[in-house]
């Protein structure tokens, strides 16, 4: 179903005649109640009919294969008069409305017009669909068009938490499910067909594929899906199938129309919504079976149901616990019993209101970040408190506003968050390493700034609903890349604010910095003194040699790198004036390059990190180590 078809070019070619001569009855019957102004015809004795042209077709679902619809048309006529000394004739346009019936499954051959009229306004309509007969379906009724659903094909599951069997389902719709392997790699996780054809399924035995009848109401699913995905995603493949046929049949047959060949839709079910501004009538559809599928099998009052039953145990096994520290075992418990994927579970608590989910299960950089909660409404889905290295570095170096936060020494990046920089907000373990304090995970929107998220890259074609939902999942294993810039709102203004009031102005820095000297060596060694670390301490601390430090330190013609220096301020754990100053009264300055942004980011807000993490970082940005390790 590749081709965009046309409902309304369909009835235009098709029913041309049937339309004219509808219209062409109405003018010779009405011709005296034509509403259309004249200098010429004062009295309308006839009207003749010339030309119509289809405008529009406004399409209303009716039950089973039936639809109901109106054709807007603009008619081009003649109209007359008649009198003893003359005929008086001028040329019209009108706009009509056609009220039809038909029957796709007959290929409407019962096409049928119900009534005709001067066009005045639009009637509205309770079950809408495109011109490509494809249901209009908006976000706020996904709830009830999937109740609707259930109401129709699995009752019970309206009545009490219980995981929809696939399998029954299917068979209640009057469908069959069979395990094939419908490609070579894997990239099909189902099919459904719309009529008896001949198709091909891959033959994973003999590595070839091979021809087969298949029936009309058939549902392929690739077997591999449990192994290669879960269980979960093989449900959801199954209800997603099921979707189609109950939602898609009619645009189906529009293509059958068209192209009696056709035979089938294939997903992938990867989710989502084209970036396009455009959709395609085949997007318009994925969508349709992507959003509907988890709250067919999650309906939303027994989710509800379940996820209050499942967090009241918890709290029961763990009476000191926060809702976020057992939000990531809830969602678990919440996809084990719907048998839905951990994404689904998760979308799906944030959907009926507990927004606690959203700071669960995020993989930043490879790594897992800890769950964290904020208050309702506190940021947008696609917005977020967490983001990864090379971004933190880039927007604190090209962002004039977030640079200037920075500089402050209010912020430091920690835990892949910029946190305010107070003992309330961050702690540091038994090796100096700095951490997001409980208080801090729990309360992100007081002591965090915010960024906005936008994707850079994905391997599929979907993105704006399907990148805001992957918000919510970043996984370690997924393909999406995303890019955060930060958020200059007044969420970040109140962050920073707290900052203000909390962070009275640091003395002692403030007394090193007037005394400090104007030369790069006696600098060094009044900031050793101040941080109270020996040659052999900063050596070990740096990754330097001894020797290098010793020469830094008595000799001024020598001139260390740059990169040496950065080393020295991190290994000092210099503050970012005191690391900055250092630099100064080198040779070095820092420019305006991607590696001198990851140096800035560096001394800015990663100060208190150990040579070889910042090492590490550097590596992950594709740049060389400040220092060897020994």
């Amino acid at each position: 179903m590749a081709q965009i078809r046309s409902f309304r070019d369909y009835i235009a070619n098709r029913f041309y005649n049937e339309l004219f001569n509808a219209v062409s009855d109405y003018m010779e019957q009405n011709h005296s109640n034509l509403d259309v102004s004249s200098r010429r015809v004062h009295n309308i004795d006839s009207a003749e009919l010339s030309d119509i042209s289809l405008k529009h077709v406004f399409i209303e679902n009716l039950p089973g294969m039936k639809i109901a619809f109106d054709v807007l048309l603009e008619a081009e006529f003649e109209i007359s008069e008649t009198d003893r000394h003359n005929d008086c004739h001028d040329e019209k346009t009108q706009w009509f409305k056609i009220s039809c019936t038909g029957d796709l499954s007959r290929n409407l051959v019962d096409f049928s017009i119900e009534a005709v009229e001067v066009y005045n306004s639009k009637d509205k309509q309770l079950n809408p669909m495109s011109d490509s007969l494809v249901p209009i379906i908006k976000s706020e009724q996904l709830e009830a068009v999937a109740k609707d659903f259930l109401e129709r094909y699995y009752q019970e599951a309206l009545y009490k938490p219980m995981a929809i069997d696939p399998n029954i389902l299917a068979k209640r719709m009057g469908l069959s499910v069979e395990l094939k392997h419908i490609t070579s790699d894997f990239s099909l996780f189902g099919q459904v067909f719309f009529a008896d054809c001949e198709t091909e399924y891959y033959n994973k035995e003999a590595s070839e594929y091979t021809r087969t009848q298949v029936k009309r109401g058939t549902i392929f699913v690739d077997p591999d899906a449990y192994f290669l995905r879960n269980l979960g995603s093989v449900h959801n493949t199954i209800v997603h199938e099921c979707v189609h046929w109950d939602k898609h049949r009619k645009a189906f047959e529009l293509e059958r129309l068209y192209n009696e060949y056709a035979t089938q839709i294939k997903c992938q079910v990867i989710g989502g919504m084209k970036e396009n501004k455009v959709w395609s009538a085949t997007d318009w559809m994925e969508w349709h079976a992507n959003a509907l599928t988890p709250r067919i099998q999650m309906p939303l009052t027994q989710a509800k149901i379940k996820a209050a039953e499942l967090i009241r145990e918890y709290f029961k096994r763990y009476p000191e616990a926060k809702l976020i520290d057992i939000m990531e075992a809830v969602i678990d418990e919440m996809a084990l019993f719907f048998f839905v994927s951990r994404l689904a579970a998760k979308i799906r608590m944030v959907d009926i209101g507990i927004e606690e989910a959203v700071g669960t299960f995020t993989y930043i950089d490879g790594r897992y970040v800890k769950p964290h909660a904020f208050k309702t409404g506190a940021i947008k889905r696609n917005q977020t408190y967490s983001i990864s290295e090379r971004d933190a570095a880039f927007e604190s170096s090209v962002n004039p506003v977030l640079r200037e936060k920075i500089q402050s020494g209010h912020y430091l990046f920690v835990d892949s968050h910029f946190c305010i920089n107070d003992p309330r907000y961050i702690s540091y373990d038994e090796y100096g390493q700095a951490l997001l304090t409980d208080y801090a995970r729990h309360h992100i929107d007081e002591c965090c700034l915010v960024f906005d998220l936008a994707i850079q890259r994905t391997a599929n074609s979907y993105g704006k609903q399907f990148y805001t939902e992957c918000v919510l999942f970043r996984d370690a294993t997924s393909d999406i890349v995303f890019e955060a810039h930060y958020s200059d709102s007044k969420i970040n203004d109140d962050v920073d604010a707290q900052a203000i009031a909390i962070l009275a102005y640091n003395k002692e820095l403030a007394e090193i910095m007037k005394q400090l000297p104007g030369g790069f060596t006696e600098s060094l060694k009044m900031l050793m003194t101040w941080k109270e670390k020996t040659v052999e301490g900063l050596a070990d601390a740096s990754y330097l040699d001894p020797k290098t430090i010793q020469r830094m330190r008595n000799n001024d013609d020598y001139e260390p790198s740059l990169e040496t220096i950065v080393a020295i301020c991190i290994a000092l754990q210099l503050p970012p004036a005191a690391s900055y100053a250092l630099i100064n009264r080198s040779t070095h300055a820092l420019g305006v390059s991607e590696k001198h942004f990851a140096y800035d980011f560096l001394i800015r807000s990663w100060y208190t990190k150990p040579i070889l993490e910042c090492n590490a970082m550097l590596q992950r940005l594709g740049f060389d180590p400040l220092t060897k390790e020994k």
